[in-house]
């Protein structure tokens, strides 16, 4: 059990059936009346934010997230299938577990599986990813001098927005958190 009053960012705790991570917190004392805690949560499965007020001495079970890596094996066109990297247990998760999470993730990539209750609730893919461009029209000379960008699809059939100069069959280092183009490889 942790209270309100040793409340930190990125803690998770549990609350009305659902597991939370404070974003946000600021411990309010007030002229007149009682100090409080003010927070902002996030639903870490839904990724709903909610604000909530606590009394600094109101008590919530600290949540516990595990963080396991995975190797994500293939997709069977309904099934995401992956691979503890070190038992070797293979399993399956479906579509509405996985999101959009693994749109810039190759076969064998590893990934961060998040866990409550061994309920798999988020897949994190690495921060950079290194891609190769399989579908870009060509740029022009002289369009430069606005920054301008252009869609490009990488080999994962995602796409990104990158400068004029990127040509098919290079490879570019990829944010997957933004899902912005960092620099040609």
């Amino acid at each position: 059990m942790v209270s309100a009053g040793d409340f930190r960012n990125g803690l998770t705790i549990e609350l009305d059936n659902s597991v939370y991570q404070v974003v946000e917190f600021q411990h309010v004392k007030p002229g007149k009346g009682a100090a409080f805690v003010r927070t902002k949560l996030r639903d870490i499965k839904n990724g709903g934010v909610v604000e909530k007020t606590f009394r600094p001495t109101e008590k919530c079970p600290q949540a516990h997230i595990e963080k396991k890596d995975m190797q994500y094996l293939y997709n069977d066109g309904e099934l995401y299938h992956f691979m503890d990297a070190e038992t070797y247990d293979q399993f399956a998760l479906g579509e509405e577990a996985i999101g959009d999470s693994l749109k810039f993730v190759k076969e064998n990539d590893m990934v961060k599986m998040l866990s409550h209750n061994n309920q798999v609730f988020a897949i994190e893919p690495p921060l950079f990813v290194e891609l190769e461009i399989t579908d870009t029209e060509p740029g022009f000379k002289g369009d430069t001098a606005t920054g301008a960008t252009k869609p490009a699809v990488v080999e994962t059939g995602a796409t990104v927005y990158v400068p004029l100069f990127v040509e098919q069959g290079d490879k570019i280092s990829i944010d997957t958190r933004t899902g912005e183009y960092l620099k040609r490889v």
